[in-house]
């Protein structure tokens, strides 16, 4: 992203200007306020919106059968509550005409990766908020993408499965080297997940600082009890602390 700024059409500046480079493999969290432009960027790399002024670059691998250059999970799973588990996983590759035994083996590979190999029959509402997380997961696998963004996705959810998933989500990138964009309220969570945080400001966001979490892989209940865990949570806690002077407390 170079110069990147978004203006919404009732003016609202969200975004920018905006410079930030995320290199292929690498495993990226932005953290800032609401209201900030987190999510603004996300939409505007995947492509679901324009910037206002700069650039938006996103190196792309040949596309293949129904391959995606980008996989998006959102905040809410936003699953069809009316079929199945598989069903739900499989709708990438239905949209992108892949054959039928293809994507079969496509979406049981991509179950199996998050854990619900068993569960592909079943309908949203038998899962927990947990599962159908690890569903739209999936789903975002399915089409193999270079790149993972991901807004929020586990911050509805209680500590302990928050927990489990973040490092269910750790040993997938160790194994499938995507690069991963994740944004995130948590300072806790951005620095047992990322190679670097990159600290947003306060609306229009800009980055306040860019911080690279220099810790060994993999990373589990060690890394989460350490004096280095403890102190990267303090550093980012104290460059994210500019960002909420003078807003009024709830």
């Amino acid at each position: 992203m170079r110069g990147v700024t978004k203006t919404f059409d009732n003016g609202v500046m969200a975004l920018g200007p905006l410079d930030l480079e995320v290199k292929t493999g690498e495993f990226v969290s932005l953290l800032g306020p609401s209201g900030c432009g987190k999510s603004t960027a996300l939409r505007l790399i995947a492509g679901l919106s324009i910037p206002s002024t700069g650039v938006v670059s996103v190196a792309r691998h040949d596309a293949g059968r129904g391959r995606h250059a980008i996989g998006f999970v959102f905040q809410e799973p936003t699953l069809m509550p009316w079929t199945s588990v598989r069903e739900n996983v499989r709708l990438p590759l239905k949209l992108a005409d892949v054959g039928r035994a293809d994507a079969d083996a496509r979406v049981a590979e991509a179950l199996e990766r998050v854990g619900l190999a068993d569960f592909a029959d079943a309908v949203p509402r038998e899962l927990s908020g947990g599962m159908k997380m690890r569903v739209s997961l999936a789903r975002a696998l399915v089409t193999d993408p270079d790149i993972l963004l991901m807004d929020e996705p586990f911050a509805a959810l209680d500590e302990i499965t928050r927990f489990r998933l973040n490092d269910d989500l750790l040993s997938l990138w160790r194994k499938l080297r995507k690069t991963v964009i994740f944004v995130t309220h948590s300072v806790f969570e951005s620095v047992y997940l990322s190679q670097r945080v990159v600290v947003m400001s306060a609306r229009p966001g800009r980055i306040g600082a860019d911080i690279a979490i220099e810790a060994d892989q993999p990373r589990g209940a060690d890394f989460r009890t350490s004096v280095a865990y403890a102190d990267y949570c303090r550093g980012v806690s104290e460059a994210l602390a500019p960002a909420y002077a003078g807003r009024s407390s709830l």
